[in-house]
């Protein structure tokens, strides 16, 4: 009896250790498949809390904006900055604009609610660092922005292919995107 016992002892032990392997072997696995899906998302710029603004998704806002410019990621501008500017619309940068009411106020919630303030992407925290109690009106006024800019002349801002700081498009290749790395920047002749 004493022997079955032991037996049973060793057996169990065994089992278990075994078990203990196995589940560490699959866990590691499973760790290295999380891992792995979160890097192949990171390349595909598709984890907009790393780092990377969200697209433009408002039909509205892209059509009424993007009419004259560069439709801007709402995360570029803190919710005080987009209500100035759309408070201002008979004087948008000299131009006079007229927007019908619905359509104001359905790109007024599209960009309260997608603002810097409240984007957990790198770009729009480091943005909302660098303008402190400020309220831009214009992108290129804000100190992140301009820093990152400072090393480019104005001979080169200047040229015809570029214009201004404000045409994002001119050399970020995947501004569209959201994506306003230095990987993807060329600065056009």
């Amino acid at each position: 009896m004493n022997r079955i016992y032991k037996w049973i002892v060793f057996l169990s032990v065994f089992l278990l250790s075994a078990n203990s392997v196995l589940y560490t072997a699959l866990a590691d696995h499973n760790d290295h498949k999380r891992s792995r899906k979160h890097q192949k998302r990171y390349r595909n710029h598709s984890d907009h809390d790393e780092g990377y603004l969200k697209p433009v998704n408002n039909p509205t806002y892209e059509t009424t904006c993007g009419e004259c410019h560069f439709v801007y990621q709402p995360e570029l501008l803190p919710s005080a900055s987009w209500n100035k500017i759309l408070d201002q619309l008979d004087d948008h940068f000299g131009e006079e604009l007229e927007i019908n009411p619905e359509s104001e106020r359905v790109i007024s919630g599209y960009l309260y609610a997608n603002s810097a303030e409240k984007s957990s992407a790198q770009i729009a925290i480091k943005i909302m660092k660098s303008i402190g109690n400020q309220t831009p009106q214009r992108i290129t006024e804000i100190p992140y922005i301009q820093k990152n800019h400072h090393e480019i002349s104005k001979d080169v801002i200047k040229r015809e292919s570029i214009g201004s700081l404000s045409n994002c498009l001119a050399c970020h290749t995947t501004a569209e995107s959201g994506v306003y790395d230095d990987d993807n920047v060329k600065i056009p002749k």
